[in-house]
This record gives C-alpha cells, sequence and structure tokens, in this order.
C-alpha cells in the first residue's frame, strides 16, 4: 500500500495524512486542520466540501467557495441516502471518486462518518476537516469559543 501511495498526486501534507490513516485503519483518508484545509482550497489543491444541511449553511454560515453535499436533511437530520451519489457528481468535473475533498461539518464528527462512507462507495482521496465550522460545545454550553473554523478567524459568509 505504501507503494500506491508514492504513485498518487497530492499535496505533501495529504500524502503524510493519508500514510497515517492507512497506519490506523481510519476508514477515510485522513484528516486536517482548519487553516490546511482553507490553504489547499485556496490553492486549487482540493475540494471543500460541506456535508452539513442546508439549513445550518444558510443560518450559521458557510465557507465561501464550498461545495454542498449534505450528509444527512433537515432539522432532524435524516441521513441523506443520495450522498455519495451527489458527492460523486459534484466532484466529477475534479476528478470524481480520485478528488481531493475535505469534508466539513459542525465540529468534525459528521464528516468522519461521511468520509468513512465514501471511502467505502471507492472515493480515495476524502479527508476530515478537524474541529468543523462551530467546533466542539464548551464548559458554557456553546460553540465557537475554543476551536473550530469560525473561532480561527478564517473566511466564511452567512445568508
Amino acid at each position: 500500500m505504501a507503494d500506491d501511495i508514492a504513485e498518487i498526486s497530492i499535496p505533501e501534507i495529504l500524502r503524510e495524512e493519508l500514510e497515517k490513516s492507512i497506519a490506523a485503519q481510519l476508514g477515510y483518508a485522513g484528516s486536517v486542520t482548519p487553516q490546511q484545509a482553507w490553504d489547499l482550497l485556496q490553492s486549487g489543491e482540493a475540494a471543500l466540501v460541506d456535508v452539513r444541511s442546508a439549513e445550518e449553511l444558510k443560518f450559521v454560515g458557510q465557507v465561501p467557495g464550498n461545495v454542498h453535499v449534505p450528509w444527512a436533511t433537515g432539522t432532524a437530520l435524516t441521513r441523506n441516502p443520495r450522498f455519495v451519489r451527489e458527492l460523486e457528481a459534484k466532484l466529477a468535473s475534479r476528478g470524481g471518486k480520485e478528488a481531493v475533498a475535505l469534508l466539513l461539518c459542525r465540529s468534525g464528527k459528521r464528516s468522519v462518518s461521511a468520509a468513512q462512507a465514501a471511502t467505502q462507495a471507492g472515493f480515495t482521496h476524502v479527508f476530515n476537516v478537524l474541529e468543523g465550522f462551530e467546533g466542539e460545545i464548551d464548559a458554557t454550553g456553546q460553540r465557537g469559543h475554543a476551536d473550530g473554523w469560525r473561532f480561527r478567524g478564517l473566511p466564511w459568509v452567512q445568508d
């Protein structure tokens, strides 16, 4: 498997994460920090795929230039049965199942499940964005005060 990694054309930081992921048997390509994700998106080396619901994007905010493929939909967060097909269609112009995709959710947990499902469906370079868009819940029961995309001061917009 290590020889296969050497032939993959991905940025070095992702190659390192992929090697760690294989060793740890994560079931997806690995994880990147929010800053690494933004840098890769800006350089055109990866697509940022927001897997949150449409409601979350509208009311909480989103990263400019993202691709939206919800892992779950509605306020009940019902699993999207078309997730893999929609992901492949949205990434078709970027290499389809070979595209480098960085999955972002609220806290970095849903995106792990989505990355595992995409990998099981044959996607080869799907990475999780650690901390998510809003981050973990802090001691006061709120998000966005300790980590996450917005906390890190990275670009985002809101309707």
